[in-house]
């Protein structure tokens, strides 16, 4: 399994928080994040913060 998806199971709650903290565009609703649709997820992350999937990658793993 990647680094990052075991950071998003294991310190969700972490996660979300810093995730909010730097993007303040980001509502709850975008942070509902449900198992096994994490590509589904990183697209809508992409969306609204601008960055590619593998950098939201690159930055959930060095949280």
């Amino acid at each position: 399994m990647e680094s990052w998806k075991l950071k998003l199971k294991g310190n969700w709650n972490e996660v979300k928080g810093k995730i909010k903290q730097k993007y303040s565009n980001i509502t709850d609703d975008d942070l509902l994040y449900e198992e096994g649709k994490d590509d589904e997820w990183l697209g809508k992350m992409q969306q609204k913060i601008g960055q590619t999937k593998e950098d939201l990658k690159k930055w959930i793993e060095s949280l």
